[in-house]
């Protein structure tokens, strides 16, 4: 965790604590939307989406063109997930989300947004030098990949459909979304082999 990240979590802390010891909010209410935002909303949402995608042509040609209708056609989307853009991944380009601006993220999608989405130092690099940001991550790509970067904001947010890994022809659509990571729908990361 880098110092960023401890303050971040800190501040995060106090501001509960206070909150809390107001009466303004409940340590069951924290409970239930961190719950909710990391497992049940959180980004097993986004998986099902791409799960369909891989699974389903037609499907991803909508999303590709509406990603927000085509999202709610399988009931997700909501909180900041209300204008969603779909990116694809290929052999040829790869696609990075980010907001330079501030922390623009779709919650109902992708869940909590991880503390270095909302970096400064991430908001920037990636815009400036994605390469290497990628490597950062354990994402080597070829150099002759093209790498494309999303700017979400309040009024359009992203999410990348990531390839589909190889050998998953027989999966079923719960077994190709377990492979699907938050990471790999920002574009930081691939989806997991089979087996991984």
């Amino acid at each position: 965790m880098t110092s960023e990240d401890r303050y971040a979590d800190l501040r995060t802390r106090a501001i509960e604590s206070l909150l809390i010891e107001k009466g303004l909010l409940s340590e069951t209410a924290v409970d239930v939307v961190v719950e909710a935002y990391g497992s049940d909303i959180g980004p097993l949402h986004g998986a099902r989406v791409v799960a369909r995608a891989w699974t389903d042509p037609a499907f991803k040609e909508r999303l590709l063109e509406d990603a927000t209708a085509a999202a709610r056609e399988l009931e997700v989307g909501g909180f900041v997930s209300e204008y969603v853009r779909a990116v694809e991944n290929t052999d040829a380009r790869h696609n990075l989300v980010v907001c330079t601006l501030c922390s623009c993220y779709p919650w109902g999608l992708l869940g909590l947004p991880p503390t270095w989405y909302k970096s400064p130092e991430y908001r920037s690099r990636a815009v400036r030098e994605p390469r290497a940001v990628l490597r950062e991550f354990g994402l080597e790509l070829d150099e002759d990949t093209e790498i494309r970067i999303w700017d979400s904001s309040a009024d359009l947010r992203y999410i990348v459909l990531p390839q589909r890994p190889a050998g998953t022809d027989g999966l079923s659509e719960d077994e190709l979304a377990a492979l699907v990571t938050r990471e790999s729908m920002i574009g930081t990361g691939i989806a997991k082999a089979p087996g991984a």
